[in-house]
């Protein structure tokens, strides 16, 4: 039985297909179309529909869209509908202000619609060069369609695929159809929801604020909000946490934010940033820490799990995850690797085949989320070739690489089945040696990103604890670890301002590839680390293809491209900087 996931009503659409309970494909719109994000979170962009991840899974699959059994979208919209689900028309105003009727949001019409008629969207929208894997189908199917719950979507998301089998969960987000907060027990394939908290009450709704008042794009940019305030100090603390009453059985209301009444003009984009920002950032932060812990307390207190699994927007926040895992209440915490909205397709194509096999059997555990497009040697080097670029084929990547990477030199790596979700993890990575200090800089210029921004290291596994406190198995790059004092000079280039690394752990099963080039790394140096950064530039999505690859290797100033077993260098006798590897030998 195939059932294809569908996300499209907020940001982030995506794709994922399931067949009997095991994940065959995912993918995120972004990473075919350029458009980061997919689009922007309006009522006018309801109706696109992830066309091109849908046409890859299908792909990957090698049916078509009439051979699916079910259809999962993740939003409901009869939830917002309620007394008029059964209208014939919805009033759509021609202007804001002319808007008529109980909608909390003028548009809302316009928003529901797109989506109830999303069906029809499906097989009429489709691109032309996507149209053949399409044929046949039409709005009333073959297949099944079902409107699922947006954090029914997101709980699905973490619990099924999670190691457990027991276990609570918590979903926290901007907003879904009315919830924003949402707390289950999970057992088995069953989720039964314990309570929620609806608008206007969210805490991803004040992130968001709080990332606009920076100078930021919400929606999109709220980890640099994250990463701002471990320059700052906890200073408006009590004004932030004095806007948020907890009360009892998981709720919480929010105060109206008057942030520039408060706090006076908003940071334009691009300005400079004082200590104001990086303070209210800071203060913001551990807020948000504080509030979730209690709310993990409650959640903790009804379930007596010893797991939990969290997903929704605010779960990608690796600072506050960390804090829940060392002072919350439970043993184990796993996070959905693609927590944000492109999760929910995921979520919702599990959940509804769980519910149609009506199996309490686990086929499926998460264990890497290599589930984009992947492409072969040969298909590689048929483009390298079809461009007319120059390459060579390494003999053995993993050591060649890595006397590479030992020498100071950057690279684009592309190996494997893209990643699901926001972070790269050694599939369509930038790659760099931990030191020295300077290499931040250096990957900030060449992505054209904020000096403030740091870069994160992936370690091999078995390595972890000797560099990171309370490590522990981390394969999506979801936590922050202190780095050990003694290991600080060593990989300075990782070492946040704060003394944290946002720490992936890596183990031959997950990527052998990318493990032995660690690995190779290691034997040479004596660090079993590197930098490791998503292959992409200022305003561009992950790359996809080898297209892409080699178009942001060439406008980018990469010092080499490994794709598959090629590479491509610019300058390939000298390097910008040369580094000794003996000078670096901490073993």
């Amino acid at each position: 039985m195939y059932t294809l996931g569908i996300n499209a009503a907020f940001h982030d659409p995506a794709a994922a297909l399931v067949k009997d309970g095991v994940v065959l494909a995912a993918a995120e719109e972004e990473r075919f179309t350029h458009i980061k994000h997919g689009k922007r979170p309006i009522p006018f962009s309801t109706y696109e529909l992830p066309y091109h991840a849908i046409d890859f899974c299908l792909k990957k699959a090698g049916i078509t869209l009439a051979e699916v059994d079910h259809i999962a979208y993740s939003f409901d919209p009869y939830m917002q509908l309620g007394e008029q689900s059964q209208a014939e028309t919805l009033q759509i105003p021609l202007k804001p202000t002319a808007s008529t009727g109980n909608w909390t949001n003028p548009w809302d019409s316009l928003f529901l619609s797109s989506i109830v008629n999303a069906p029809g969207h499906l097989v009429d929208g489709v691109p032309l060069h996507l149209a053949a894997r399409f044929k046949g189908a039409s709005r009333l199917g073959p297949y099944q369609w079902h409107f699922t719950n947006h954090h029914l979507s997101h709980a699905a998301s973490a619990f099924l695929p999670s190691p457990y089998t027991n276990a609570a969960v918590l979903v926290l987000d901007g907003r879904g159809e009315v919830a924003t907060t949402s707390y289950w027990h999970g057992q088995g394939n069953q989720m039964t929801l314990l309570g929620e908290v609806t608008m206007p009450h969210s805490l991803g709704l004040m992130y968001e604020q709080m990332t606009t008042y920076l100078g930021f794009l919400h929606s999109s940019d709220e980890y640099k909000v994250m990463a701002l305030a471990s320059f700052g100090n906890p200073v408006y603390k009590d004004y932030f946490k004095g806007l948020i009453h907890l009360k009892e059985e998981g709720q919480y209301t929010i105060d109206p934010l008057n942030l520039e009444a408060t706090f006076g003009p908003a940071r334009e984009k691009g300005g400079p940033l004082e200590q104001m920002h990086y303070d209210i950032a800071h203060s913001v932060q551990v807020v948000l820490e504080e509030t979730v812990l209690e709310l993990l307390q409650f959640l903790y207190e009804k379930t007596k799990a010893d797991s939990v699994c969290l997903a929704g927007g605010v779960a990608l926040n690796c600072v506050m995850n960390a804090r829940l895992r060392d002072r919350g209440p439970f043993k184990n915490i796993w996070v959905q690797p693609a927590a944000g909205d492109a999760g929910t397709a995921l979520g919702a194509a599990m959940w509804i085949d769980a519910q149609q096999r009506k199996t309490e059997e686990r086929n499926y555990e998460m264990e890497h989320v290599y589930l984009g497009p992947s492409y072969s040697d040969e298909e590689i080097e048929q483009f390298l070739q079809w461009s007319k670029l120059p390459y060579r084929r390494l003999d053995n990547v993993a050591e060649e690489v890595a006397e590479y990477l030992a020498e100071g030199n950057i690279i684009g790596w592309f190996q494997q089945g893209m990643e699901f979700g926001p972070r790269a993890l050694g599939a369509r990575s930038l790659l760099a040696a931990p030191f020295p200090a300077e290499m931040q800089a250096r990957l900030n210029d060449l992505k054209d990103r904020e000096d403030f921004r740091p870069v994160a290291p992936v370690v091999l596994e078995e390595e972890a604890d000797a560099w990171f406190i309370n490590s522990r198995k981390s394969p999506f790059m979801l936590f922050v670890n202190d780095v050990r004092e003694e290991k600080v000079d060593a990989i300075p280039a990782v070492t946040h301002t704060d003394g944290t690394a946002r720490v992936q752990t890596i183990n031959p099963q997950q990527n052998p590839a990318y493990y032995n080039l660690i690995k190779s790394f290691y034997e040479k140096t004596g660090v079993p680390i590197l930098v490791n950064t998503s292959f992409n530039t200022r305003g561009e999505p992950v790359v996809c293809s080898p297209r892409d690859a080699v178009e942001s290797f060439w406008t980018s100033p990469l010092d080499a491209l490994i794709i598959g077993s090629f590479m491509l260098e610019k300058n390939p006798k000298t390097a910008e900087v040369s580094f000794q590897s003996s000078v670096y030998n901490f073993q």
